[in-house]
């Protein structure tokens, strides 16, 4: 039996963040280092939630193959010969064994390494060799091999990125989108081209740190006084339903080269998607997979809108900007981290009414998914 919100954090401080303040309270530390609270974020969150897991440039062939990992869970988003994204747990029907373990072109079937059990890219089984007996086309009396498909896993895509929701209770995709796409009306991301991907591997933080860190302004002009120049009285946030973030209106020309002084807009889609947009023509995704309450895996696609793909010089140039930009965030979101051990994280701090509403709203929506 899991774990109860309640639980896990206590009456009194579930309390202390529900009605503390003004200001408002930030959640206790144990949200971010319980083991316990991961394995019911896992649960009713990332099961029950869309969840964008991948980036569909990366499955550009029939029998693209990438193993991802959802709510601790195995995941394969492979493309089909009809060139569809399907995505299905990532287990063999037979003995459960993890079929794909790298990305890779499988070709026209997926095949399990240790009893040659043999699917389709539509994830029907099309071979058990053997099963019945002596004769590789053998099948055991009441062995019915429709029934015995790699299990599907509700999918959509949304042009480049690739959501998943494991339970399929999750609204219709276009419900869950609806808000993120009202920012973006008269974008046209049909012209998005993909020019890099910064690989940001490990960081040492939980994912909900790197979330509300890309939420708010606040740290803006602080943590990152040399990479931007983004005044915080320029910025403002956005607290909506169904859409965080923050967003920035430059008033002043940039004095120095290569480094973010534009009109921003920065957007999420409960509970991961972060989606960056730098006018006039520049898109950054962020892909957060939460392996453990104090580790995150992190990537982040950079795209270019217009007709043509960007240079590899100027591709070469927004992928070393943004590198040095999560890493200046992730110094301060290690740090966070590492706060929130301690007795004094334990009524989580304070949160600027001005600045960090939406985070507070971002953290409302946790514990009201947990309960």
């Amino acid at each position: 039996m899991s774990s109860t919100l309640q639980s896990l954090l206590g009456t009194e401080t579930l309390a202390t963040f529900e009605t503390g303040g003004p200001p408002a309270r930030g959640l206790p530390g144990t949200a971010y280092t319980s083991d316990a609270f991961f394995a019911l974020e896992n649960e009713r969150i990332f099961t029950a939630s869309w969840v964008f897991a991948g980036f569909a440039h990366e499955l550009s062939r029939p029998g693209d193959a990438a193993p991802v990992t959802v709510a601790g869970q195995p995941v394969l988003l492979v493309r089909d010969a009809n060139r569809r994204v399907r995505a299905f747990h990532n287990v063999c029907r037979h003995r459960c064994l993890k079929l794909v373990d790298a990305a890779r072109n499988v070709g026209r079937t997926i095949r399990c390494p240790y009893h040659s059990w043999t699917y389709g890219l539509d994830g029907a089984l099309h071979v058990a060799p053997y099963f019945g007996g002596r004769d590789p086309r053998a099948a055991p009396h009441g062995f019915d091999r429709e029934q015995h498909g790699l299990v599907p896993v509700r999918s959509e895509t949304w042009h480049d990125w690739i959501f998943v929701n494991l339970s399929g209770t999750a609204p219709p995709f276009d419900d869950f989108s609806a808000p993120i796409r009202r920012h973006l009306e008269g974008l046209d991301l049909t012209r998005v081209h993909h020019l890099v991907t910064v690989d940001m591997g490990e960081v040492a933080a939980n994912w909900k740190l790197l979330m509300e860190n890309f939420i708010e302004p606040y740290h803006v002009q602080f943590v990152h006084a040399t990479t931007t120049e983004q005044p915080l009285a320029d910025h403002y946030t956005v607290n909506e339903p169904g859409c965080l973030g923050c967003a920035v209106d430059v008033s002043g020309d940039a004095t120095r080269k290569n480094t973010l002084s534009v009109d921003s807009r920065y957007l999420t889609l409960f509970p991961s998607f972060a989606f960056g947009l730098y006018m006039p023509d520049q898109i950054g995704v962020h892909l957060n997979v939460p392996l453990a309450p104090g580790l995150t895996m992190q990537r982040r696609a950079i795209y270019n809108l217009g007709p043509e793909p960007a240079s590899p010089r100027r591709a070469g140039q927004l992928a070393r900007l943004w590198r040095q930009v999560h890493l200046e965030d992730h110094a301060i979101c290690e740090r966070l981290q590492q706060g929130r051990v301690s007795d004094a994280a334990a009524t989580g701090g304070v949160l600027s009414p001005v600045w960090e509403n939406s985070v507070r709203s971002f953290q409302e929506m946790v514990v009201d998914h947990l309960r």
